[in-house]
C-alpha cells in the first residue's frame, strides 16, 4: 500500500511539474495575495478530481473520452483562459493591480473556485483521467480495494499540494522585494502564458473536429 502511495506520488510530480493554466495562475494568485494560495487553489483543483474519480467508477470514463465533451471542453476553456490573461494584461496597463498584504476570505472562496473551474476547462485534465488515471485505479482497486483507490489518489493528490504550495510560498513570501513596475510585468508576461494556453485548448479542438 505504501509503495502504490509513493507510485502515485511520483507520477503526479510528473505532471504537476509540468507548466500549465493552473500553474501560471497560482503564481499570480501568490503575487497578489500570499503564500498560501496555492493550498486554497489546489483544494478546488482536489475537489473536482474526487468528482471525476467518482464519476469514472460510475462509468462516465467513456463519456470524458468523447469527442464532443473534449472539443466543448477545449472551447469553453480556451475562451476562459483567454479572458482571464486578457484581463491580466489590461489591468497591469491600466496599472489597477497591487499586492494584497491582509488576509481576505472573499478572495480565499474565489481562488477555491478558480481551482476548480481552471481544473474543469484543461481538456487534458478529464483525458488523463479517463485514459491514464482510470488505468492506474483499476489496478489500484484490484490489488488493494477500496483502499487502494484511496492510497492511490492521496498520493496523487499530495503531489499537487507539494508541488504548488512549494511554488506559492517561495514567490509569497519574495513578493514584498518586488518593485512595482517589475510586478506589473509579470503580471502582464503570466497573462500572456495564459492566452496561449487558451489558444492551445482552441487549437485541440479544432483537431479533434477537423
Amino acid at each position: 500500500m505504501v509503495m502504490l502511495f509513493l507510485y502515485a506520488l511520483a507520477v503526479a510530480f510528473s505532471g504537476a511539474m509540468m507548466p500549465g493554466p493552473l500553474l501560471t495562475y497560482t503564481i499570480r494568485q501568490a503575487l497578489n495575495t500570499g503564500p498560501y494560495s496555492g493550498f486554497i487553489i489546489i483544494t478546488g483543483h482536489a475537489i473536482l478530481e474526487i468528482i471525476v474519480v467518482i464519476l469514472i467508477f460510475l462509468g462516465f470514463d467513456t463519456v470524458l473520452q468523447s469527442n464532443s465533451v473534449q472539443i466543448s471542453i477545449g472551447i469553453i476553456g480556451g475562451l476562459l483562459l483567454v479572458y482571464m490573461g486578457s484581463d491580466m494584461i489590461l489591468a497591469s496597463l491600466k496599472n489597477s493591480i497591487k499586492v494584497e498584504l491582509d488576509n481576505n476570505k472573499a478572495g480565499a472562496r474565489n481562488m477555491l473556485l478558480s481551482g476548480i473551474v481552471i481544473s474543469a476547462a484543461n481538456p487534458y485534465f478529464f483525458l488523463w483521467w479517463a485514459i491514464i488515471g482510470l488505468g492506474f485505479l483499476i489496478q489500484a482497486y484490484k490489488s488493494f480495494g477500496v483502499a487502494g483507490v484511496l492510497a492511490f489518489f492521496l498520493g496523487h493528490i499530495s503531489a499537487d499540494f507539494i508541488w504548488y504550495g512549494a511554488i506559492s510560498i517561495i514567490v509569497g513570501k519574495t513578493r514584498k522585494f518586488i518593485k512595482e513596475k517589475l510586478y506589473r510585468s509579470v503580471i502582464a508576461a503570466l497573462g500572456c502564458i495564459l492566452i496561449f494556453f487558451g489558444g492551445s485548448f482552441f487549437y485541440k479542438a479544432a483537431e479533434i473536429l477537423f
